[in-house]
This record gives structure tokens, C-alpha cells and sequence, in this order.
């Protein structure tokens, strides 16, 4: 069937059979081939005096649309701070919940089956399935660690002939139909510099190219339409996906970029400005709904107004800017300055003392070491002066070293002591009593000799009678800023405790993947150039028994879910250099 031949059997479905000139008006197709195309379906018996017939309809069956897949498994991280307490697509805009909405408008067009992909704070959404009739709720148990290609994947054998969607979406006007002649992307037409992706098109109105990124073009914006042949070969790209990870970090667009020309065509559908939001932060939300200026029902939110003696309309420009493995963290703007919100991350009770880290925050606030610090409530949130034009240091210029060299040096020297005590080899313990809880193996092969050797390592250079105090235990390099104008502050203190100062000078060195010689170098530097030898290798040692405590930690927040990419090998390799070179220098 042509696509003519569809618009205008597919007019006549919904409206019966009108006047030609009304249906030239809902069709655009010209009246001579208006009245071609009646007669032709008049002889095919498709049409009679009343409408279509049956043999119209199972002419019309291959277009027939099979379902609506809703993708609601990702955090939208950049919603914050609303995503952190509840899915994106569950809020409420202008009296309707979003994800509510949009089932309704599918279901309006005549689409009776539903599937929603789930994987962030999932239960939430649980209560779809006894609220809709003929709707499927699929988990995807990756959401935190691929992108939307897996989401995909995992509802791969319902996908064909289907409009594809995310539960954020809000459609002024329902764009949904129960028949449709091709694959489309939704599109809305600009003429001004985003960082959107542009679809360009042929003759034909199909997608030629996929640009990340441009200026005067069609932006995707909205749903998306998979007929059963872009179905087929897409989910062939998605299958080769799951097998290699290629795109495992990426959008499904990525896939429609990089092949364009191997996949069945794809129309570009242009709706009018208006029609479709997407909402990528609290500020555009502010902007469609002004319930949400004044009051947007987040507690976190509450918290800033009451920590900051503000409103909710003074808190603007909210951006992430941390998504991190323990805590996810925000800058918002007020009054003209900007601040830092911290949200613990789900289960980090587990390794973190809130109460502890309080103490330590207030004490490296006092000593000058942290002075972004503004509150910390029990419960682990924070709120921070943000410091613009910080960056972290380089491990490979001595000037920054020698800065943070100068700074611990002003956090030790205090000499304060903590609410808690920081062992490293007791806390290493701990991790792996909460590895065996979960059930985790640990999979590397060498994990007890080199267990063993850091145990030696910790031994011949542990003093049970030192002195300890506070110190940070995670000095690696993220967790400093550099200023220009030459302040360098130590900020995270959720590990922090009274421990041997040779914590912190290991945990500096374990994440530079330097060799002895180099660390060496720092550690007579941080000691005192008359520092003796066996000082010396009391840090080397603990920068051993530091970075063998990180991997434990590394794996255990794998085990929970966490990805730690490259960091994980980086601690193990610094782990078994430094416990080495301890084991031969003394045997």
C-alpha cells in the first residue's frame, strides 16, 4: 500500500466516508486523487457507503500498531532534586501525573497494550499493573550501569511495530494512532545553537544524517515509532550490543547515528512548538507549571529553605554535578552565589557514620582545611559552599603535590581528635564480613597472597601505641580543590577518623599510579628532608595497605551495583607494587 492509499483508508477508519473536499481538508491529498483512490477502493471492496470494510481493515492490518513501550528505568539525574526522591515520571504536572498521562493518551488511540521497562526506585511504579488493564511491567536489573540500549533489550520480544517512549514526555495533544504507515521520529523545528540531536532529511523526509549538536535543523523531541522492519534490524543492533557492550554506555540514538544507512528509513515527524515537553530540569518544569515555583513538595528542598532562611522560588539554577558511587550531589544558585546540596546515596549507612562524619566535617572546618562547609544533618545531607574555578590535582605536577603536601601537613599538625577510629586493616575486614553477608565471591585468584602480604605489610609497620588522630583516609585526588588564587581544600569526609597520618599520604599515592621512587619523593617531602629511611617505608607500607582497603571497598560496591570501572585494577596493581617492594626490603 502506498502511503496515499494509507492516509486516506486510514481517514476514512476513524471519520466514515465525508465529502471529498473534507477529506482533502484532514488528508491534504489532492481531490482528483481523492476520487482515484475512492474508486479504487470501492473496487477492491474496501470501502462501502458507510465506511471501511473488512477487507479495508486487513488491508490496513500490517500497519496496525501493537503497543506503546514506556522506558521509566532511569534515575534523570539532571532533575535534581526531585529524581532523588521519586521517579521523574510519577510527578505530578498541571494535576495529572505524568506516566498516568501518557498511559491514558496511548490507551485514547486505541493501543491496548502497554509495556513499562522499570529499574530506578521501581516499586513506585508497581501500582500501574492493578490501575491499567493489558499493562506489562518488565525490570531492567542493569538500569544503574547501562543506558537505554539495555532497557530496550530487555523488552526486545515485544518490540515490533511499536511507539517507543520515556514516562517523563508531557503531549499537550494526544500524538498517538492505533495505525501508522512508517517508522518516525518526533521532531521539533529550531533555529538557534542547542546541544540537542539533529535529524537531516532526504528527498523523502526520511533521517539522512544524525548530528549531536548544531543550530538550524529538526531537534528529536518526543516519542518514536519502530515499524516491524526498523524493529528487526535495530534489535539486531541491540542483540550484537548485548554480546560485545559496544553500546552499552550509550543512548539507542547512537546506534540510529552511526548506521543511519544499514537501517530501514525513518520519517522525521515535525510537531508544532508547544506540542511535546520533555522538562530536562526543575527550572523548565517552574516555567509549564508555576505550582512548582513555590512549593515542589521536595523535602530536600524544605531542608535548603530552612538551612538557608530562603523560599523555593529563591533557589534556582539546579545542576548535578556529582552522581557519585556513595552520594549524589547538586549546586543550586541563590541570591547570586552558589551552594552545593549532598544526597547520600541508598545504603550507604552501611559504611558511613553520618554522625561521625558530622564531627569530622565541623573539626576540618575549624582547622581551616574545609571551609565549604555550611550544615550537615544527621541523616547524611549537606549543603557546601560551591567553589568556582576549582579544579583537582594533577598527580603529575610536583606543585600540586607539594600543595597537597602543605595541607595535610596543617590537618596533622592540629593534632584533633575525631569521634571515631580509622584501623585500616580492621575496616578492610569489615568489608569483606559484608561481601561473604551478600553472598559476593571475590573472583580474583591472587586476592589471599595478596591479603597475606598486605597483613605483613600492616604488621611490621602498625604502632598499637601511636598516637592517632583525625585524618581524612581518602585523599585521592577527587576529593581536593585547587583554586587559583591558591587555596586547596579537602572536602568528603565521610571515612575520616583517628588514624595513623600515613592514611592519608597512602591513599593520596595509591590513585597516582606512581612508582617508589615517586612516592618516595612525596612522603620525604611531607616528613622532612632528615626523615629516616624506615619512616619512609612505614608510608609505602601503608600506602599498601590503603589501596588494598580501597579494592575491598571497590568490590564490595560492585557487589551493591556500583560500576568502578578502571579504579578497582588501578588500587589492586598499587596494592600488590607497594606490598612487594615492602616483602622483599624486609623479608
Amino acid at each position: 500500500m502506498t502511503k496515499n492509499e494509507f492516509q486516506l483508508l486510514y481517514s476514512i477508519k476513524k471519520n466514515g466516508v465525508l465529502s471529498y473536499r473534507k477529506m482533502h481538508e484532514s488528508t491534504g491529498l489532492s481531490l482528483g486523487l481523492i476520487s482515484k483512490l475512492m474508486a479504487a477502493f470501492a473496487a477492491a471492496g474496501y470501502i462501502d457507503d458507510t465506511g471501511i470494510t473488512e477487507p479495508g481493515l486487513k488491508a490496513l492490518s500490517p500497519y496496525k500498531v501493537r503497543n506503546a513501550i514506556i522506558m521509566a528505568a532511569g534515575m534523570s539525574s539532571r532533575f535534581v532534586p526531585l529524581s532523588l526522591e521519586k521517579p521523574k515520571g510519577l510527578l505530578e504536572v498541571k494535576g495529572e501525573i505524568l506516566i498516568e498521562r501518557q498511559i491514558e493518551q496511548i490507551k485514547a488511540a486505541g493501543i491496548d497494550e502497554v509495556v513499562v521497562i522499570l529499574g530506578y526506585k521501581k516499586e513506585a511504579f508497581f501500582y500501574l499493573e492493578d490501575k491499567y488493564d493489558d499493562l506489562r511491567i518488565i525490570i531492567n536489573p542493569e538500569y544503574n550501569t547501562k543506558n537505554n540500549t539495555h532497557t530496550l533489550y530487555v523488552a526486545k520480544e515485544f518490540i515490533g511495530n511499536s511507539f517507543i517512549c520515556s514516562s517523563d514526555d508531557y503531549f499537550v495533544e494526544n500524538p498517538f494512532e492505533d495505525y501508522v504507515y512508517q517508522s518516525y521520529y518526533a521532531a521539533q523545528h529550531v533555529e538557534e545553537k542547542t546541544s540537542e540531536w539533529y535529524m537531516y532529511p532526504d528527498a523523502k523526509g526520511n533521517i539522512s544524517k544524525v548530528v549531536k549538536g548544531g543550530t538550524v535543523g529538526d531537534i528529536m523531541l518526543g516519542h518514536v515509532f519502530w515499524d516491524n522492519a526498523f524493529s528487526e534490524a535495530m534489535l539486531a543492533f541491540l542483540e550484537d550490543s548485548h554480546v560485545t557492550g559496544k553500546y552499552d554506555q550509550d543512548l539507542w540514538e547512537q546506534i540510529l547515528l552511526e548506521n543511519v544507512k544499514k537501517l530501514p528509513p525513518m520519517q522525521i515527524r515535525i510537531f508544532p512548538d508547544g506540542d511535546i515537553f520533555e522538562f530536562d530540569s526543575l527550572d523548565e518544569l517552574r516555567e509549564f507549571d508555576d505550582r512548582y515555583v513555590n512549593d515542589t513538595h521536595s523535602s530536600i528542598m524544605h531542608n535548603i529553605c530552612r538551612v538557608m532562611d530562603c523560599s523555593e522560588k529563591d533557589i534556582l539554577g539546579l545542576k548535578i554535578i556529582k552522581n557519585g558511587l556513595t552520594n549524589t550531589s547538586f549546586v543550586f544558585e541563590m541570591n547570586g552565589n552558589k551552594y552545593v546540596y549532598r544526597h547520600p546515596g541508598e545504603g550507604s549507612s552501611e559504611l558511613i557514620s553520618r554522625a561521625d562524619e558530622k564531627v569530622s566535617l565541623e573539626l576540618a572546618e575549624s582547622a581551616g582545611v574545609d571551609p565549604t562547609f555550611i550544615y550537615m544533618d544527621d541523616e547524611g545531607w549537606k549543603i557546601s559552599h560551591f567553589i568556582e574555578n576549582a579544579r583537582t590535582p594533577d598527580y603529575d605536577s610536583r606543585e600540586d603535590s607539594s600543595r597537597v603536601i602543605s595541607a595535610l601537613k596543617k590537618l596533622h599538625d592540629n593534632k584533633l581528635h575525631a569521634s571515631r577510629d580509622f584501623d585500616p586493616w580492621a575496616e578492610t575486614c569489615k568489608l569483606e564480613e559484608m561481601l561473604a553477608k551478600r553472598g559476593s565471591a571475590i573472583a580474583d585468584s591472587d586476592y589471599p597472597s595478596i591479603k597475606a602480604d598486605i597483613k605483613a605489610c600492616y604488621d611490621r609497620f602498625a604502632d598499637a601505641g601511636a598516637e592517632k588522630y583525625l585524618c581524612h583516609c581518602d585523599t585521592y585526588a577527587g576529593n581536593w580543590l585547587l583554586t587559583e588564587d591558591g587555596k586547596t581544600i579537602l572536602i568528603d569526609w565521610e571515612y575520616a577518623g583517628n588514624a595513623d597520618p600515613a592514611c592519608d599520604t597512602g591513599s593520596y599515592i595509591m590513585d597516582s599510579m606512581w612508582d617508589v621512587e615517586e612516592a618516595e619523593a612525596f612522603i620525604r617531602e611531607y616528613c622532612g628532608a632528615d626523615c629516616p629511611q624506615e619512616t619512609i617505608d612505614h608510608h609505602l607500607a601503608f600506602t599498601a595497605v590503603m589501596a588494598f582497603h580501597w579494592y575491598v571497598w571497590a568490590l564490595y560496591r560492585e557487589a551493591c551495583g556500583a560500576v568502578m570501572g578502571e579504579s578497582l585494577y588501578k588500587w589492586r596493581v598499587m596494592a600488590r607494587r607497594y606490598s612487594k617492594y615492602i616483602i622483599n626490603k624486609y623479608n
